[in-house]
C-alpha cells in the first residue's frame, strides 16, 4: 500500500492505517487531488482484496485478484460504482482510473519483479 506511488502514475501518496486486513483503511492522494480515506472491506491475504471509496451519494469499489498460474502471476481488477450519483462520480473519478489500469498493472508487476 505504502509503495503505491511507485507503480501507479496517478498516485502521489498512499499510506496504510493499521494492518492490511478487512476493516482497516488507507489514505490515498491522487495526483492533483485531495487526500481520500478508503476502507478495506475484504482482504484475503496474497490473493484478493476489495476496497470502498465513499463519495456523496455514491460508492466506488475496487476488487483486486492475484492468482499464480503456470504462465505466471495473473492480476485482475474490477471497478464498480453504486448509488444515485454513480454516473457523475464515474465520469469525474472512475473513468480516469480505469483508463490507466492496464498500464499501471504492468508497472506494478515490473516493480514486484525487481524486488
Amino acid at each position: 500500500m505504502n509503495s503505491w506511488k511507485h507503480w501507479d502514475t496517478g498516485v502521489e501518496h498512499a499510506e496504510l492505517l493499521g494492518k492490511f486486513e478487512s476493516g482497516s483503511s488507507f489514505i490515498l492522494k491522487p495526483a492533483g487531488g485531495p487526500r481520500i480515506k478508503i476502507k478495506l472491506v475484504d482482504v484475503q491475504p496474497c490473493s484478493y482484496f476489495k476496497d470502498q471509496t465513499t463519495f456523496p451519494l455514491a460508492k466506488m469499489y475496487g476488487e483486486h485478484w492475484y492468482e499464480d498460474t503456470p504462465a505466471g502471476l495473473k492480476v485482475t481488477v474490477r471497478m464498480t460504482m453504486t448509488g444515485i450519483l454513480s454516473a457523475l462520480w464515474n465520469k469525474l473519478v472512475m473513468k480516469d482510473i480505469v483508463s490507466r489500469l492496464e498500464e499501471d498493472i504492468h508497472i506494478q508487476i515490473a516493480t514486484a519483479q525487481k524486488q
